[in-house]
């Protein structure tokens, strides 16, 4: 268990080593995916402009909106715990959760759309890249809620206090990825 002295320590950042090690791996894999449809995107510029009017520059915005709306109340969480704060620490790590919800079930609502349409996996070049980045991402921000769940619960519980909130920045630190993603996933498929 760390204290605070050691989570405010150069060597262990905000969740500790471990976490950030993980997050940077993550980011390297979803930018090699990236980058692989940039090319493709840049080789086969109409068949990507035409499908990507398949796609809803609403909802994308929407689930923009909610994931980083979650993430500052994630955020704030982790400020009103450090402060020793519980209860409302509990209340905007339960906030989070519910925008990661909310952000799957917008986003299972546009598959759902996109499958009823006819257009999957296989549909394309362009909607190979789609369901595989968003999906994989889609998995992250389902663990996130799991594990924002957990959070809150033992927030809610006491089991994390003013001294002893490492696990909870580190759940702060995934739930924050998966945001930096959506930043990097939304606008490379349905703005540019």
């Amino acid at each position: 268990m760390k204290t605070n002295e050691q989570n405010h320590s150069l060597y262990y950042p905000p969740g500790g080593i471990l976490i950030w090690i993980i997050i940077i791996v993550e980011l390297i894999t979803f930018m090699g995916g990236l980058t692989a449809f940039a090319i493709f995107r840049n080789r086969n510029v109409e068949l990507a402009i035409e499908s990507q009017h398949h796609l809803s520059a609403l909802i994308g915005t929407i689930n923009t909106i909610i994931l980083i709306t979650g993430g500052y109340f994630m955020a704030i969480g982790i400020k009103k715990l450090q402060k020793g704060q519980n209860a409302l620490a509990s209340k905007m790590i339960l906030i989070a959760m519910i925008a990661g919800i909310a952000f799957l079930m917008l986003k299972g609502y546009e598959y759902y759309d996109k499958l009823q349409d006819g257009i999957g996996l296989s549909t394309n070049t362009f909607f190979t890249f789609y369901w595989l980045i968003t999906g994989f991402h889609f998995i992250h921000v389902s663990v996130a809620v799991l594990i924002l769940l957990a959070l809150y619960i033992s927030v809610k519980k006491g089991s994390y206090t003013k001294d002893n909130f490492f696990d909870v920045e580190t759940g702060g630190a995934f739930w924050h990825l998966c945001d930096l993603i959506w930043i990097l996933v939304f606008p490379i498929f349905y703005l540019l």
